[in-house]
């Protein structure tokens, strides 16, 4: 219930509205995200690369309703690549298909990301494509499949939490792809994903430990692990070691803002760990999808009213 709610508002016009005017509420965010503009993700990536930190930058924002603004979006993303080069950071970037255009049509979606991932390949920034509802999943698959063609540079997300899951990573091993595995952040019918959060964790162990053989990572393929779950990170590391996987082979990721003091822990015991720095204006859904994963950030935004 806790969760659903808060899904449901991460999409409810009349709750943004009220919420991105509370200044209460903007502030709080700042706990997960970076800032509003380039500038102040710039700062935080480069603090967090001083940690030690690897990152991953992420211009929010989802759907959009005209070429021009897929077209805009585009543009933003490659000045965001510059900029990366340009600060020497050790960083990646991430990117929605609905910000470039996937709602209007694949081919424009397309056209944007050839043209942003011509951009990253030049300046030696990689890009992953984020994963959005199950209502973009196959189109989203086949759009990565279609740009690897053509660009080494670009790698996907599988969400654990939806059946279909296993069948898609053991396609992609065969493939030699770069997936950013998370649990998923996204209210799906009960027919496609798991209701049950044990469920979804023992198919995100499962699929850590089928990607990650000496078999799929001698064909290129390399696994982000994307979690804060104590029990998934443990999982993986037992798995590493007892396989005797290199720690070039594969990283943790993160999210800005949440379990610090592990990404710092992991980082020092030398694991490659890369966080996920968001940062813009269209922070609403992003910053409601994490207060949906866990009461804990719900608690933390209430002490944000209620001490100085």
């Amino acid at each position: 219930m806790f969760r659903t709610t808060f899904l449901y508002l991460s999409n409810a016009g009349w709750s943004r509205k009220f919420v991105t005017n509370l200044g209460l509420a903007r502030k709080a965010a700042r706990r997960f995200v970076a800032g509003e503009t380039l500038q102040e993700a710039v700062e935080a990536a480069r603090e967090l690369n001083k940690k030690g930190l690897l990152v991953s930058l992420d211009q929010l924002g989802e759907s959009v309703h005209n070429e021009q603004q897929a077209n805009r979006a585009t543009d933003e993303y490659i000045g965001l690549m510059e900029a990366i080069k340009a600060n020497d950071l050790r960083a990646s970037s991430s990117v929605k298909l609905t910000q470039l255009g996937l709602d209007i049509s694949d081919d424009l979606c397309l056209n944007n990301m050839r043209r942003l991932l011509t951009k990253a390949k030049e300046l030696g920034v990689a890009v992953t494509i984020d994963m959005e509802s199950t209502a973009y999943t196959d189109r989203t698959i086949q759009i990565f499949r279609t740009l690897r063609q053509e660009f080494d540079n670009v790698g996907t997300v599988i969400q654990a939490y939806l059946y279909r899951s296993e069948a898609d990573m053991e396609q992609l091993a065969t493939e030699g792809a770069r997936v950013r595995l998370c649990k998923g952040a996204y209210k799906e019918p009960a027919d496609r994903a798991f209701p049950q959060k044990a469920d979804v964790d023992d198919n995100y162990v499962k699929l850590v430990h089928a990607y990650m053989t000496a078999e799929n990572i001698q064909h290129g393929a390399y696994l982000e692990v994307a979690t804060h779950d104590p029990k998934m990170i443990d999982a993986a590391r037992q798995h590493v070691t007892k396989h005797n996987i290199p720690a070039d082979k594969f990283e943790f990721q993160m999210l800005y803002g949440i379990r610090t003091a592990t990404q710092l822990e992991l980082a020092q015991q030398g694991y490659q760990v890369r966080i996920y720095v968001p940062y813009g204006t269209e922070w609403y859904p992003y910053f409601m999808r994490r207060l949906a994963e866990r009461p804990a950030n719900v608690w933390f935004i209430a002490k944000n009213f209620f001490t100085k």
